[in-house]
């Protein structure tokens, strides 16, 4: 597919994206409920279908974890709520990278952009992980993000979810799906996780996550790494030979 068309694609979908996280009602977990309990004995499927698609777009997740709980109990809910969380951030990851990856990459020449880059893939799991524990950092703007950047699909996906999982919990759990309201332990709980993220993302921008070396660039192909590791020995071989 060209690059034109890619780009058609791309600003599609992001304005369809954006379009519907402005438009489209946020439902309460009340009305979660009464939607879902028409489903009968496939409500856990029937929410599980409609968290993984919906939270594709930037849509809060927080409506979505405490229905889990109201509809499911606390320990299918938790699994439910964190296997729609690994799909729907595999799907904005998946679109992402498919459509904007090309667009993004003669940028990443940039001394800013390609910082970012390096220090994010080079984070890996840890990286992703401490972004997802941080509470006010948009669950799916940051798939987007790690998508047209060099993370690679399986850290991202480990990350995704270990980050995601604390926070996914305490909702279920401690949520008030009732009344909506934000409890103190979970007020607690989202400070914790916070200060847990930051921790992590320091130890990214020091670059100890990896050795404390800025290694190679995230954008540098493993067929060209094993290419520029061979040439010195093949250099040493033809001057033997001479």
């Amino acid at each position: 597919m060209s690059r034109r068309r890619k780009l058609i694609i791309a600003l599609v979908l992001f304005a369809g994206a954006v379009l519907a996280a402005f438009t489209l009602p946020v439902p309460s977990p009340a009305e979660l409920r009464d939607w879902a309990a028409g489903a009968g004995p496939v409500t856990a499927l029937v929410f599980l279908a409609a968290y993984s698609v919906l939270t594709v777009a930037p849509i809060p997740r927080t409506v979505f974890n405490l229905a889990a709980g109201l509809l499911l109990g606390d320990a299918l809910g938790i699994l439910v709520a964190v296997t729609a969380t690994a799909i729907s951030g595999a799907l904005g990851f998946g679109l992402a990278r498919w459509a904007g990856r090309d667009l993004v990459s003669r940028h990443l020449e940039r001394k800013a952009v390609r910082a970012v880059d390096e220090r994010l893939a080079g984070g890996g799991v840890l990286a992703v992980t401490s972004l997802r524990l941080i509470p006010v950092v948009p669950f799916a703007p940051l798939g987007y993000c790690c998508g047209i950047l060099s993370v690679g699909f399986r850290p991202y996906l480990i990350g995704t979810v270990l980050g995601s999982l604390p926070g996914t919990i305490a909702v279920v759990v401690l949520g008030d799906a009732l009344t909506g309201g934000t409890p103190p332990a979970l007020l607690a709980c989202y400070g914790a996780f916070a200060l847990a993220g930051a921790v992590g993302l320091v130890r990214i921008a020091r670059g100890t996550a990896y050795g404390g070396r800025s290694g190679q660039p995230a954008t540098l192909d493993p067929v060209r790494e094993e290419i520029v590791r061979a040439e010195p020995g093949q250099h040493m071989r033809r001057v033997s030979e001479e």
